[in-house]
């Protein structure tokens, strides 16, 4: 089995710098292979979630929660139809996240088992006041 890597580059929402509280980083629904990277979730279920664990680079764990929320799906007046991780504020806190930086995830050998890395931009550009240009997920090969 080969290890895939997957990073999103970080919304000032997604590092926890606007003060909004938003449910967790936005998985896109339009890449199936990103959707089944951390758990095949039943859409036939309401909010179906998954807990998954990662390891970062000091080898501590972390349990985020991956869930679609698709009340839109299943309820008149539902207005949700997004995947998330969630769970993450504590481990972005810890890195220092800022927008800008890429919050890159690894599978393992273990099912449901990821590694954890945030990759700060660089030096020179944290100089400089700057725009962010969002990038959102990519595969990393």
């Amino acid at each position: 089995m080969t290890n895939k890597t997957f990073a999103k580059y970080l919304s000032a929402n997604d590092a926890g710098k606007t003060g909004s509280h938003q449910a967790g980083i936005l998985v896109p629904r339009t890449d199936p292979e990103l959707l089944s990277f951390f758990a095949c979730l039943d859409p036939r279920k309401l909010n179906p979630d998954a807990w998954i664990y990662c390891f970062d680079e000091g080898g501590e764990r972390w349990r985020f929660r991956y869930i679609y929320y698709n009340n839109k799906l299943h309820t008149a007046n539902g207005t949700r139809n997004e995947y998330r991780l969630t769970h993450l504020t504590k481990y972005l806190r810890s890195v220092g996240a800022s927008p800008g930086d890429r919050l890159m995830f690894s599978s393992t050998r273990t099912p449901g088992t990821f590694t954890v890395a945030l990759q700060p931009q660089g030096e020179a550009a944290l100089r400089q006041p700057q725009s962010v240009v969002l990038k959102g997920w990519s595969r990393v090969h």
